[in-house]
């Protein structure tokens, strides 16, 4: 054989090398990606899960607050002698 058709086909297995090692490359880096996606993902659901946990927590304590705050009036209301309906005026 001529050595130009050595030298196509050595060019030619560089080149199929070179596409082996960059999609090689290429599915390592997705690889890598699709594990940080996924510890993303991970974090993010502990996170939502967090704040629900807090959101309700936080509900309980604003109804706590609001009866307590409404038993109180009712106690100020009870001891007003400017209100309608203290003891002293029944």
């Amino acid at each position: 054989m001529a050595a130009w058709i050595w030298i196509l086909i050595g060019i030619g297995v560089l080149v199929v090398l070179g596409l082996a090692i960059v999609g090689a490359r290429r599915n390592r880096e997705q690889a890598q990606r699709r594990e940080q996606a996924q510890e993303l993902r991970q974090e993010a659901d502990t996170r939502t899960r967090q704040a629900e946990e807090r959101e309700r927590v936080a509900e309980e304590q604003a109804r706590e607050s609001r009866r307590v705050a409404a038993q109180v009036g009712a106690r100020a209301d009870q001891i007003d002698p400017d209100t309608e309906e203290s003891p002293s005026e029944e």
